[in-house]
């Protein structure tokens, strides 16, 4: 398989993947809303223009000879959406969107679809890690939208025999990271002394270069058929943890003070930052067995050089300012 289609190719997980797919010998076309952002994306990459993302957009160009696709484009998750509807406006992008580029992908032959989607689809967090077998309960507008997303996909994978895989990640963190936990290495950066002390959750998430690699597994894995797959480094931490891994990688102390869960959850809800104060206590895990064993899938990176790698860009981000 060699045409492979990226939407969202110059976004935070497609350009990473580009690059590395390029590396790998594949040819590679990347779908972008518009050309103003294109910069940063390799220059051996066929570039094609979609426009925005939705009900109606024009495939016909983007998907023509292409055997896979690989969806990352969609409406991102924002801590405090201020439209009136934020549910629709979500499934204007990634439930209709997604439905759109499906069914024009299977009328173009195309042989394997990949939705990168989010464990937010499971829901918020419970006390023992998510599985494939739990049953879906998104507690916010983008979940939902991906979801449903999600189930559009099993049916036209039904109706067409186009194969489906969907990766549902955690929080995907390496170079050129933003939102929280961009905001988190800042603090800890210039030594801001952090209430976490007392917080003994357990948190998953996923490395870059780990996500791209499972990626382009789920594509050359030609065994793949439907599937839903959970994805992490395996490493799970706590928060007062992550804090200290970064205060190692950055060469800095840990400040970390104990403010009892009750007191913080309260100072979230007075300061209207309830959301991020249970992203910062609450425990979200997820069992990522079933792909290892079915792929034989083995991060290629560790936590520890994930974070290492996330550090290193930081600092020379940081200098460049």
């Amino acid at each position: 398989m060699t045409n492979i289609l990226i939407t969202g190719a110059n976004g935070f997980v497609g350009r990473a993947l580009c690059a590395q797919m390029l590396i790998k010998g594949w040819d590679i076309r990347a779908s972008v809303r518009s050309r103003d952002n294109i910069q940063s994306l390799p220059g051996e990459v066929e570039i094609t223009e979609t426009g925005s993302i939705g009900p109606d957009t024009d495939w016909s160009v983007a998907l023509a000879n292409v055997e896979a696709v690989i969806h990352l484009a969609g409406r991102v998750h924002v801590m405090d959406d201020l439209t009136s509807d934020p549910l629709s406006e979500y499934r204007i992008v990634n439930t209709a969107g997604t439905e759109r580029l499906a069914r024009c992908a299977a009328l173009s032959g195309v042989r394997l679809f990949v939705f990168i989607s989010t464990i937010k689809v499971n829901g918020e967090g419970k006390p023992t890690p998510y599985t494939e077998e739990d049953i879906p309960e998104p507690q916010d507008p983008y979940g939902t939208s991906k979801w449903e997303a999600e189930e559009k996909l099993k049916l036209i994978a039904d109706q067409t025999g186009m194969k489906i895989v969907i990766i549902r990640a955690p929080m995907i963190y390496g170079p050129e990271v933003r939102a929280n936990f961009l905001r988190l290495l800042k603090a800890v950066d210039k030594g801001m002394p952090l209430p976490v002390a007392g917080i003994k959750n357990k948190r998953s998430m996923i490395y870059l270069g780990n996500l791209v690699d499972i990626i382009i597994n789920c594509i050359a894995n030609n065994k793949t058929e439907q599937m839903t797959y959970l994805v992490s480094d395996g490493e799970d931490m706590s928060t007062p943890e992550l804090v200290r891994q970064m205060a190692k990688s950055l060469g800095k102390p840990a400040r970390l003070f104990y403010v009892p869960l009750f007191m913080l959850r309260l100072g979230g809800l007075l300061t209207g930052k309830s959301h991020t104060i249970e992203r910062l206590v609450d425990s979200l895990a997820v069992d990522s067995s079933k792909i290892r064993k079915e792929l034989n899938w083995k991060p290629p990176f560790t936590l520890e050089q994930g974070l290492k790698e996330t550090v290193e860009w930081y600092k020379t981000w940081q200098n460049s300012r």
